[in-house]
């Protein structure tokens, strides 16, 4: 079976980056401003009270949630109990400051700690603008005992490597926060009403037949006919679904996948413009060239010279 949301996953180079975390007895309370398009929270132990720009009340994060906040400028997490001064015996609300060294959480008490890991997801532009749209606010994926024993489960290897200082712990970090990552957003999807979009469509089973068909020949023009033959669905009810689901027509979900394809490989290797277009269904490099400045805001060739640059600077 094809796995469109790896392929997916791949194009836009989603990768998840743990920037620190802190242990914490209430009542505490930490507040940042965010500069970052998509900030995570994972919940290792304990609870706390999160509040950003953009949502009405306060989120109750239990062990195992993770909250991804889309495009906030402020986030505030408060722990302890929700008295507004102390807990209960005179003292005050202590400020934390997360730290960026896991060594400092390896004594933490896991059975009296609240701990907490944050970090961001960093994609490339066109990744930033699907999540953008697959998200809302605040994403709040619950550890709940049906769906999150996975993502539990991956919080806490996750926290080991944080806080282990093992040879190769870098690397290891990166790669547990990647599958934390993809456990968020599997959990996501089993919890939530997903907005239309590619998030929602590319878990679509009834439409699942015709979105292997863009995605495995891209160069063909496919028609309304042969997709909603191939999801076994009367031509009327294909659209309808598809628009629904994908909050676009078919051919401007194609069309989107064949930018993504270009980006991809205009990044990443030295393809001709001209053989780029025959590759993906293009009649001319002319007509290849207007639909990528219509849909990327620049040139073939501009975005290749900026992405490269981009790359050697970072």
């Amino acid at each position: 079976m094809t796995d469109q949301l790896s392929e997916v996953f791949e194009l836009v180079e989603v990768r998840g980056l743990v920037s620190g975390g802190f242990a914490a007895q209430g009542p505490w309370v930490s507040r940042a401003t965010l500069r970052e398009t998509f900030k995570f929270i994972a919940m290792v132990s304990g609870r706390a009270r999160l509040t950003t720009d953009g949502i009405d009340a306060p989120i109750e994060l239990r062990p195992g949630d993770v909250a991804i906040l889309n495009n906030r400028s402020r986030l505030e997490l408060s722990g302890g109990p929700d008295d507004g001064s102390d807990d209960g015996s005179g003292g005050p609300v202590r400020e934390v400051e997360p730290i960026e060294t896991g060594l400092e959480l390896l004594e933490a008490d896991w059975d009296s700690n609240d701990i907490v890991l944050g970090g961001r997801i960093d994609l490339n532009e066109a990744g930033r603008t699907l999540l953008g749209e697959a998200l809302p606010p605040v994403a709040h994926v619950q550890a709940s005992p049906s769906t999150g024993a996975n993502l539990r489960g991956s919080l806490h290897r996750l926290f080991a490597e944080v806080t282990g200082n093992r040879i190769g712990s870098a690397f290891a970090i990166r790669q547990h926060a990647q599958l934390v990552l993809l456990e968020v957003l599997r959990t996501y999807v089993e919890q939530a009403e997903l907005p239309p979009g590619w998030l929602r469509v590319l878990t679509d089973e009834r439409l699942r037949p015709a979105l292997t068909l863009m995605h495995s020949q891209p160069d063909t023009l496919w028609g309304l006919n042969e997709l909603a033959h191939a999801a076994a669905m009367s031509r009327t009810a294909f659209a309808e679904r598809f628009r629904a689901v994908a909050g676009m027509p078919p051919r401007a979900y194609l069309n989107r996948w064949r930018m993504m394809l270009a980006q991809r490989a205009l990044r990443n290797g030295d393809v001709s413009v001209g053989s780029l277009a025959s590759e993906l269904g293009y009649a001319s490099e002319s007509a290849f060239s207007t639909a990528f400045k219509r849909e990327v805001g620049e040139s073939p060739l501009r975005y290749r010279f900026n992405a490269r640059a981009q790359a050697l600077s970072s």
